[in-house]
């Protein structure tokens, strides 16, 4: 597609959101609104990509600075779009070829539409190529004016006439500019309109005025154009996001039980033959294998979980490995840092914090372990806790192959657990075990008959 750079508009407050965060920040289908407009922006490899800020112009530099290659431009007073785009004048000087205009607060936008759009204007030589659709409703929309089928203009809906409101094509706020002129062309819109602003669609009229070709590229599927000004509107395109997520991974072989309640990020990747039960959560980098089944409830967060282990429901995975095989929950938690090894188990109410379980070992229910390394073939009863903290330092506890933790132990970090050891219920362990040894620490019991008589204690 030969040389060009994409401008992202995000300086507008939002105000219909109601909130304190900038709009373009707000989370739609696990990605703020303009992480979606990057990404499509990107995939396409620009020559630069330049973000306009103005409303809480920090705090949206800080969210999505990370992101290599992102040069900013303040906007501050905003005074309309033809305004925010003669702010990014002095990052692309002496830049050639074609310019695109994104808005951050449209996420739909598909990568190969913007292509399209792209291959058009430069096919055509155009000085302007402006994206449009047709749709049922155009109320709020710039109108596209077409003579003999060709756009002589965009009149913004406050400004149209009756007739003029009556047209159903309208305008994107999606461009492709030659660069060439357009700083020139920029500097001579004027602000004698309903708003008083700067309106980037007015250089259509001054393009044509001048001579210069304007395009047009009209899009297939509205739904990609739908920007977001309401939370209304933010659920809707979040919606829609999931929906094409969803789309994506059961053409590969993934079995969503019902998509509608499936909420998986885009980044997520999942393998063939996979099942996943309603109302689960798959979010950021996770990697599901092939072969798994993940049941109702779980979330799952910057996770791997490898091919054939079985999630089962209510299970919280944050940070954390799964490996082949392993079976976790329901109601587990693994807590970041934390790696279940092939043919584990995790089972109820069982929480691991920064723990390896080895391969075939066994938390069956009702535990805690944290700061630990556990071997394999190891069996953890129910009630066991690794107490790692003393109050100022984190300890470890480290349990070799085979050994046997009775239900009910506390093991006192740091401490070691020698290989095949037994600690018997109920034990409280503060010292190493010797492999091949049974450690016990708990009081003798001591049974005085008569004591309920005796005392006047029987229950009435």
């Amino acid at each position: 597609m030969g040389d060009f750079h994409v401008v992202v508009l995000a300086a507008g407050k939002g105000t219909r959101m109601r909130s304190g965060a900038p709009k373009v920040l707000h989370r739609a289908a696990g990605l703020p609104l303009i992480g979606h407009v990057l990404r499509t922006a990107q995939a396409l490899h620009p020559q630069s990509v330049t973000v306009v800020v103005g409303h809480q112009a920090e705090q949206v530099k800080e969210s999505i600075g990370k992101r290599l290659g992102l040069g900013f431009a303040a906007q501050e007073p905003q005074l309309g779009t033809g305004h925010a785009l003669l702010q990014t004048e002095p990052l692309l000087q002496g830049a050639r070829g074609t310019l695109v205009m994104l808005s951050g607060d449209v996420p739909l936008l598909r990568a190969g539409t913007l292509a399209r759009l792209i291959r058009t204007h430069q096919e055509r030589s155009a000085a302007a190529t402006v994206l449009t659709a047709v749709v049922e409703n155009p109320d709020g929309y710039g109108r596209i004016v077409r003579e003999d089928g060709r756009i002589v203009a965009i009149v913004e809906h406050k400004d149209a006439s009756p007739g003029e409101r009556a047209i159903v094509e309208i305008n994107s706020g999606v461009y492709a500019f030659d660069l060439a002129p357009l700083f020139g062309a920029l500097r001579s819109i004027g602000s004698a309109n309903a708003q008083g602003e700067y309106y980037l669609p007015d250089l259509v009229r001054i393009y044509r005025g001048q001579g210069l070709p304007v395009e047009t590229v009209t899009l297939e599927d509205r739904d990609e154009i739908r920007g977001v000004n309401s939370r209304k509107e933010l659920a809707e395109v979040a919606t829609i996001l999931r929906a094409r997520k969803n789309d994506e991974l059961m053409a590969a072989g993934v079995t969503l039980v019902d998509p509608s309640t499936a909420y998986i990020d885009p980044d997520v990747t999942i393998g063939a033959d996979t099942i996943v039960h309603p109302g689960v959560f798959l979010e950021g980098s996770t990697r599901i294998g092939a072969g798994c089944e993940i049941h109702s409830g779980a979330r799952i967060v910057n996770s791997t979980v490898e091919d054939g282990a079985i999630i089962h429901n209510f299970c919280v995975i944050v940070d954390s490995h799964v490996a082949s095989g392993a079976q976790l929950g329901p109601f587990a938690h693994l807590r970041p840092q934390s790696h279940v090894s092939e043919g584990a188990k995790v089972g109820n109410f069982v929480e691991l914090k920064k723990t390896v379980l080895g391969r075939g070992s066994k938390a069956s229910h009702l535990a805690y372990l944290g700061d630990a390394t556990i071997g394999e073939r190891v069996n953890i009863g129910a009630g066991t806790i690794t107490c790692n903290y003393d109050g100022k330092a984190k300890h470890q506890t480290v349990i070799e192959d085979g050994a046997f933790i009775g239900s009910d132990s506390q093991l006192i970090a740091p401490v070691r657990i020698g290989r095949d050891a037994y600690v018997g219920a109920g034990s409280s362990i503060t010292e190493d075990v010797p492999a091949e040894s049974l450690a016990i620490a708990r009081g003798k019991q001591v049974n005085k008959e008569g004591w309920v008589k005796a005392r006047g204690k029987r229950h009435p």
